[in-house]
Order: structure tokens, then sequence, then C-alpha cells
């Protein structure tokens, strides 16, 4: 029995620390800090932290493995296939020394036979566009492709039977073992193949400098975790590879309707229990993603995901990539990591893609015409303060004094430059035009329901929802969307059966949504804002599209694609979330058109929201997603800000407010929450026209949620 490459060192996180330290900070871990708080200095330093990371990571994600690999005892080839082109086709049944030697089956794809000393490997999955594409297109570069058992269970494959149910067949052969992730054991699977196709005995020329790894969402994920523990696979491409890998939990929660740990967002079989546990509490786990990509370097990593992407939240994928990119950068190999995007959603697979995927092994390898330039740094979310900063007049940087709340809110959100107004004519954007296509947006419908694609303020674009049966409707809703930067307001995880605007309707509203400047369908619209509004703020844009939205309601100022019904104008609502309930205040309170305004989990107050809470501070307000940059004035001296969210509430006045604030809500303070509508509360005469509910809850909207804003609507 020889020691499996998934043993991890002798390095004990409770030796070394004592007791595990809860991480409380908002941002991630620092992959090139020990959890003790001690830097990484030295390359020793550095194969400690890593030896660290896997311990975290196998305690807290997925279990341990076997503790020695077992011994490969036969490879018998049960078939064999030539090819007009000259190339092979095997089917290798492999044997191991487990205790009831159990066995399992890959397919071997080589090429003609040459003088070629050693020829690159390419190990990936057997899901049908991954062999066909992934694997053929690589068979035809000169590749060695094997297809391992790397599947889950409901992925059957009738070319490859039975390759489902291999992970659970040799996870009970090791009892003792902790292993509780399908996907952790696929990839140990990988490994155990690598075994038969590295021993030279068997008679593949392979060269050990040149084996790749490679797939799509959860084989994504698991190619991650195959060439994290395994140094042998010299390069990785994991294409919307999502949580935890691609993106870390930290930005992937319930607030931006992503895969989280809750066991409605993903398999059971994926995560351990301990890792489901940090629901809610998602900043306290010890080690995320980046941390794990992290152990890859300094080899080749390739982040593939789309703008669209239903599983990968752009904002988390980019500070994820990031803060993996340390380690590369200390070991003097930054063009080594790579994150590329692409159009499309989480499905699509074109043959260009497959091809520029493919270059990049290439490029790892040393062979191919492609180089770095192919393959450049895109970041959707850069935002470089300073600049911003630079440009701004001394009295744009001047904090107001003797001005109403209502100017002060203004200032803070920035001039609304004259050129807005000339947007461009109302168009109803096709599905080809769209960056969640109109597919998706139905998936949860309950029948009954019609959705009618609309166009406002020149190139927005949204949906009605209503029930075609109805004559009256009780009001309009305007539903206003998290940090769903991917998808918008078109709701992904965790919400089947309670999709906030179908429920809405089948209830008797008529519900507004669209996807938000910067989000979803207009991610990409965002680009370049602050060169083209330099003293303008993505807040400001996001509130004068709450106003265009009513301006069409009212006034009619847009387009539908099919006739909706009217609106009546003393009824016209807000329901935010997270953003969105952000958002919506904002709104309330500059547009007294707006009848009410629920707010889930929409703010903290600024004042008391310094960088040592966990809540991230309002630096995620200026900094990270560059909302109000004017915010970065403030930074460590927060009691200074002109207004808080107190004054925005009183504005809104004596109109209908619902402040929903859960007490576990890591990126708020319940109770600075509740200080504050207190305070607020002195602008209503009637004062049962501001609600506000603390329940013992986490930060997320769901059928308990929704049955609130039903309750107060």
């Amino acid at each position: 029995m020889k020691k499996t490459v998934f043993l991890l060192s002798l390095f004990s996180l409770l030796a070394s620390t004592g007791t595990a330290q809860v991480y409380q900070e908002a941002d991630l871990p620092d992959v090139m800090t020990f959890l003790d708080g001690s830097e990484v200095k030295t390359r020793a330093d550095w194969e400690k932290r890593k030896a660290e990371i896997k311990d975290l990571w196998c305690d807290y994600l997925i279990g341990r493995f076997p503790e020695e690999s077992p011994k490969l005892l036969s490879a018998e080839i049960i078939g064999t296939e030539s090819a007009a082109d000259g190339s092979t086709r095997r089917r290798v049944v492999l044997t191991f020394d487990t205790p009831n030697k159990k066995s399992f089956e890959v397919a071997v794809w080589e090429p003609k036979a040459s003088d070629t000393a050693a020829r690159p490997l390419l190990l990936t999955q057997p899901r049908h566009y991954q062999r066909q594409q992934w694997g053929g297109e690589a068979l035809k570069r000169g590749y060695v492709v094997c297809i391992y058992p790397g599947l889950d269970a409901h992925h059957r494959e009738k070319d490859y039977p039975g390759y489902e149910r291999v992970w659970k067949t040799f996870k009970s052969e090791y009892p003792k073992a902790t292993w509780s992730s399908s996907l952790g054991i696929q990839a140990w699977l990988a490994s155990r193949t690598l075994d038969y196709l590295l021993d030279t005995k068997h008679g593949y020329k392979i060269d050990p400098e040149a084996v790749g790894i490679t797939g799509f969402s959860r084989y994504g994920k698991q190619s991650i975790y195959a060439a994290a523990f395994d140094e042998r696979f010299k390069c990785v491409v994991a294409r919307s590879s999502g949580t935890p890998t691609a993106c870390s939990y930290r930005f992937a929660g319930r607030q931006t309707f992503m895969e989280s740990v809750a066991l409605e967002d993903c398999p059971k079989v994926w995560l351990s229990d301990k890792a489901r546990s940090f629901y809610g509490r998602e900043n306290e786990l010890p080690v995320e993603g980046n941390a794990l990509m992290a152990c890859i370097a300094p080899r080749h990593l390739m982040i593939d995901t789309s703008y669209n992407d239903g599983s990968d939240p752009t904002f988390g994928v980019e500070r994820n990539y990031l803060s993996a990119k340390k380690a590369w950068a200390f070991q003097g190999e930054e063009d080594r990591i790579c994150l590329s995007y692409r159009k499309g959603n989480h499905g699509p697979v074109t043959d260009e893609r497959v091809k520029h995927n493919l270059d990049y092994f290439d490029l790892a390898f040393g062979r191919g015409k492609a180089g770095a330039s192919d393959f450049p740094e895109v970041l959707l979310h850069a935002f470089d303060w300073k600049a911003w900063k630079s440009k701004q007049r001394t009295s744009d940087l001047a904090t107001p004094r003797e001005v109403s709340v209502r100017q002060k809110i203004e200032w803070m959100l920035g001039d609304q430059p004259a050129s807005i107004k000339d947007a461009g004519k109302y168009h109803i954007k096709t599905g080809e035009e769209l960056g969640v296509p109109d597919s998706s947006r139905d998936r949860w419908n309950p029948g009954g329901i019609r959705r009618v694609p609309f166009s406002f303020s020149g190139k927005m674009h949204g949906n009605i929802f209503f029930d075609p049966k109805r004559e009256v409707y009780k009001a309009t809703v305007i539903w206003l969307h998290p940090w769903n930067y991917s998808h918008g307001s078109n709701e992904g995880y965790g919400v089947q059966g309670t999709t906030i605007y179908y429920r809405l309707a089948k209830e008797g509203y008529k519900v507004v949504m669209y996807d938000q400047f910067g989000f979803g369908d207009h991610l990409t619209d965002a680009f370049g804002f602050y060169d083209k509004h330099p003293r303008w703020s993505k807040m400001g844009r996001a509130v004068y599209d709450v106003r265009k939205v009513v301006d069409f309601l009212v006034d009619g100022e847009g387009i539908t694609a099919q006739p909706v019904p009217p609106t009546d104008p003393a009824k016209i609502y807000i329901c935010g979330f997270a953003f969105g309930g952000m958002v919506g205040l904002y709104a309330t309170a500059l547009d007294e058109r707006i009848t009410g305004v629920a707010c889930f989990s929409g703010f903290t107050p600024m004042r008391t929201d310094t960088d040592a809470r966990p809540t991230g501070g309002i630096r995620q307000y200026w900094e990270w997603h560059a909302l109000i940059p004017k915010l970065g004035l403030y930074h460590g001296e927060e009691a200074t800000i002109p207004y808080d969210y107190d004054d925005v509430l009183a504005l809104i006045a004596p109109r209908k407010c619902l402040i929903y604030s859960p007490t576990r809500d890591r990126f708020s303070s319940s109770e600075d929450i509740e200080r504050c509508v207190m305070k607020a509360k002195t602008a209503w005469r009637d004062k049962a026209a501001l609600t506000f509910i603390a329940p013992d809850d986490i930060c997320r909207f769901q059928s308990k949620q929704q049955d609130v804003f039903v309750r107060w609507l």
C-alpha cells in the first residue's frame, strides 16, 4: 500500500492553534495567513499553509479521505475500437486491493501512434458534452484522453453504465474514513486513475508534466478538488464551477440567490453537515474556495465562467480569484492563473469555447500557438476609488452642511447627467439579446400566470406578471432583487415553488420586476459607468430606474410586448430584499408617488458600520460594489456621514413602511436598526404605518418572509 496523494500532512490544526479560531470578517480569509494570524514568508511556510488549508477543507466541507490509497492489482482491457484517423479507444477495468477488491472502468483514447516521446493527458468525466467536445477535440490535438467515473448518481450516461455508482462503492470500502462529499470522492477516483495511467508499465506515452483535468459545473468543482489534493495534475480548466470553488460561500448566500450551503441549494452528498451548519453565518467559515484554489499554485488554473451564469456570481468569483492569485504572485507565477469570461449562461457549450479551453491547456504544456495575451485579465467589478476621487471637483467632495436631508441624500447619490434622458428608443429585447434567456424566467411558474416583457427608460428591460383571469388587481408591486449580479431579478436556488413575482401574481397583484442596472440582463451595461458618469453613482442610477418604472406605470413612458392591466397610481408598492431593499428605501424617500415600501434585510445604519464589524462596514458600498463612492470620504470617520437611514425613513412618512431585520443577519446589526427605526418613528403620526419586525432568523427571502410581506400588503 502506497501513501495516497490525498493523505494530508501530519500537520494538525489543533496542534498548531490549540483551538480553531472563529473567523468573523466579512471578506475572505487571507490565503497567505495561517489560522493563528501568522504570515506565510517562505516556501516552507507555504507548504505548511497548504497542509492547513487541506486540513480545514476536509474538516469543514468534505470529510477526510482514507489514510492510504489502494494498490492497483490489475488492469484488464475489455474492449478496443480503432478509428479511421488512427486513434484507439479502449475500455479498461481497474481492480484495486480494497478490502473487497473493488473495480471501476475507465475509457482511454489514444491518438495515432507517432514517434512522440510523450503526449499530454486530459482527464474528464463521462457527461456527453464533456467527452464529445472536450475529449474529442483534445484527441484531435494529440492528447491521450481518459474518461473516469466522476459522475453523480442522477447523471447516468447510457454509454458508461454504472459510472455514477462508483463513488458509493469505494466510499463503502473505507468505513473509517469520514469522507462525505461525492465530489471529493470522485476527485479521489481521478487520482486512482492517474495511478494507472502514469505507471509506465502499462505502456502509455504520457508526459507527467502535461497532465490536465477539466469539468463543467459540479464537475468543475470536482476538477479543482482533484488538483488541489494531487499535484500530479499540472493544469485545470474549471468551467462554471460555482461554490465552494470559483466563488466562496461568503459571497453566495441567500442575499445573492446563488448556491449556498443550504440543503435546498445543493445536493446533500456534496457537502458535510458541518459545512451546512454555517448557513447564514458563512463569514465564520475558517476556509473558503480562494484558499483551495491557491493550493493549485504555481500550476496552471483557468476559471471559466459566464457573465450571466446562475451558479457563478461574478462579484464573488472575482474576489475569490484575486485573493487566490496571491499564492501565484508569491511564487512569481501570476500568469498561471486565469479568469476567463464568456457570453451565455450556465449551460451552453460551444465549439469555440472548447477550443479556447484547450488552447489554455496547450499554453500550460508548452504546445500550440496560443500565448498569454490570448487570455487577458478582464475584471467586471474593478473599481479604483482614488482614480474616481481624482476626477471630482473640490465642491463635489465637500460635505454639505446647512441643507435639507433630501439635499444631503441627493448630494451623496451624485449628479444625474442630462444625457441619461436620451437613453434611446424603447425596445422589447429578444431572447437572443437577453443575458438570461426567457425560458429561465418561467421555470417556477405555477401555471396560469402571464409574463409580459416591457421596456422603459430606453434600453432597460423587465417583465410584468399578472393573472389574466382577474378583472381587478389588489395593487402593483415593484420587486427589487438582491445582490444577484448574474441573474438579477430572476430567482435562483432555494425558491422552488415560492418565487415572489409568481406568488404575488397568483394572489391578485400585478408585479413588475426587472434586472437593475449592473445586474443580470444589464450587467454589461454598467461597464465603465464611472468613466461615463464620474459625478453620478450606481445607487443614483438604481433610484433613477425605479422612478422611471413609476413613470411607466403612471404615465405609460415605455412599451410592452402585449397589453397589461392598468395601474392604480394610489397603490404602487415596493418590495426589496438586500440590495433591493436599500434601493427601495432611497427610491421611496425621493419619490412620493410610491405608496409604501417593504425592506427585507436591506441596510444597516452607516454611522456605526465600521471596519470592525463582520458586515464589511461601509467599504462594501463605496469600494467593493462601487455603489456610493462618496461614502469612501468617510471611511474611518463613519460618525460624520451627513445622514443615516433614520433620515431616509423619515422622508417616507407618513406612507406605509415595513423594515424586516433578522437578528442573525450577518450583514447588519439588528439592534442598531431597531434604534434607527425608533428614532425615525417620530416622523409618523400614525405609528402603525411604520412596522419593524426582528425575527430570530438569518438574511433570506423565502416562503416565511414572503408570508410577512403578503400580510403587510
